[in-house]
């Protein structure tokens, strides 16, 4: 079949497995540009449907959450507490006498599961009938067409999934010095003497925490007032006390200034700290400062793909950009940030393109977790926000040195905040910082999408012993906001 293509006559004919070289023009049902995390869920469903699928990927197969997010880091994390209970051995009267951190163990481990990981999704995808690998970046030519390295290739549809990468903040001399971002820091082959982080966020405390309990000295210099700026301020201020009380040093309101490094010596950290000039220097340096979207590199103007001021790709509720064959999900469209929305955006897009489904962004509550340890768990509203509301609230606390299974393990650091609209009886949103936030977190989801009234929640009957069980009697403190 011979189609026009901006003027140029081109053959058209089915996708196939040997790709050719030069400029050869093949189209494709659907193009996915990046491997994160909904490939694997949508993908499949797209060739078991007869979807001829272009794939294109110019770095690692599975993005950021297989090679450099939760994969690699939840695995440091895993070998982090391992250290630390090593340590608290006596706590329970198991008396460990001498034990060491074999770092490269630690980074050995992490490394075989991560690559392992994305070899595997590759292999996976690449033996799917009807699915085309392209290994190299894309960049639009038009709305239907991209440049894969020589090759040119068409798509009916186009799906843009390339996530984010670390920001690079405009600190002055930070091109000059050896600094780490969350994906070279998984590269790592000696245990730093002291490792400095620029950021007390989520990535920031993290690492600060493993790399604290594998010996190393650390300090996190955070420009604001708080840790953690989407949490309430209660939430943030036990979070610093546990890592404050594992030996890490913290820096509020640290106006980063300027960095410098002399002959791969040490890093020294130039900052304003409440009207004073002072100054830090680690053997290594963590900037932790955020992200960016991978849509720099993409040509969206040629497809005429709009972004908004920071670069995300602008999408509806079922993922369409402005060009209505042209989909973004993931981190690449600034409605969330984490592996599990960007399996939600690619199940909105499933449900829309097939028909099969309703899925909307705008019907997705908010939940995630942080993993320091204990790790933080998050659904809906926080207690800022839901003052911020103006809406009648209720709210019920529970500090976990007062919950039994908590005392049992000796993990009582943290705290249990629950939300309810008094008026509709909906529960609005839960953070629960403490031993198994992260687990815990996600019973409350189900029932907040049913949107039914606490009072069935609280009837729930739930097994003993276990932090979990709490969750309904803590309803019972449930008090307006003052």
């Amino acid at each position: 079949m011979i189609f026009e293509l901006d003027g140029t006559l081109v053959q058209k004919y089915k996708s196939q497995k040997t790709l050719g070289e030069g400029l050869i023009m093949k189209t494709y049902d659907v193009i996915w540009i990046g491997t994160g995390q909904a490939t694997g869920t949508v993908v499949p469903r797209l060739a078991k449907a007869g979807k001829t699928v272009a794939i294109a990927e110019g770095g690692r197969f599975g993005g950021t959450c297989v090679n450099y997010g939760c994969t690699p880091t939840k695995t440091i994390v895993a070998s982090a507490r391992a250290a630390h209970m090593a340590r608290r051995g006596a706590d329970f009267g198991v008396n460990i006498s001498d034990f060491s951190i074999d770092f490269s163990r630690v980074m050995d481990r992490q490394n075989k599961i991560r690559h392992d990981s994305s070899q595997g999704l590759e292999n996976w995808l690449a033996g799917m009938d009807g699915v085309d690998l392209y290994k190299g970046y894309a960049r639009f030519e038009n709305d239907h067409a991209v440049r894969i390295g020589a090759d040119v290739i068409s798509g009916q549809t186009i799906v843009i999934h390339t996530g984010a990468k670390p920001r690079t903040p405009p600190i002055p001399g930070l091109d000059e010095v050896d600094w780490l971002d969350n994906a070279r820091l998984l590269d790592l082959k000696e245990l730093p003497q002291h490792l400095v982080v620029i950021g007390g966020s989520y990535i920031g405390m993290e690492f600060a925490q493993a790399f604290r309990r594998f010996g190393s000295k650390v300090t996190i210099l955070e420009g604001g007032s708080q840790l953690m700026f989407r949490e309430d301020n209660d939430i943030a201020k036990i979070a610093q006390e546990i890592l404050e009380n594992e030996g890490i040093d913290i820096v509020l309101n640290a106006k980063i200034q300027r960095v410098s490094q002399q002959n791969s010596g040490p890093i020294e950290i130039f900052f304003a700290h409440n009207g004073a000039q002072t100054t830090v220097q680690g053997s290594h340096l963590l900037v932790a400062t955020g992200r960016a979207p991978n849509s720099d590199r993409l040509n969206l103007e040629a497809a005429g793909v709009e972004t908004n001021a920071r670069g995300y790709i602008s999408v509806n509720d079922v993922m369409q950009t402005n060009v209505p064959h042209i989909f973004a999900v993931g981190d690449v469209n600034g409605a969330g940030a984490f592996t599990h929305t960007s399996v939600n955006d690619g199940e909105i897009f499933w449900d829309f393109y097939s028909g099969e489904g309703d899925r909307k962004l705008s019907d997705r509550i908010v939940t995630y977790a942080m993993y320091i340890d204990p790790p933080l768990g998050r659904i809906g509203m926080n207690e800022k926000q839901a003052r911020e509301s103006k809406r009648n609230i209720l709210m019920a606390t529970r500090p976990m040195r007062y919950i039994s299974r908590a005392k049992e393990k000796d993990e009582t650091a943290g705290l249990v905040k629950i939300l309810v609209d008094a008026d509709t009886e909906e529960i609005l949103g839960a953070t629960i910082l403490g031993v198994g936030g992260d687990e815990i977190i996600s019973m409350f989801a189900p029932f907040m999408y049913a949107q039914q009234s606490y009072k069935l929640f609280r009837k729930a009957v739930l097994t003993h012993p276990t932090v979990a069980e709490l969750m309904p009697w803590i309803l019972d403190d449930l008090a307006p906001l003052e």
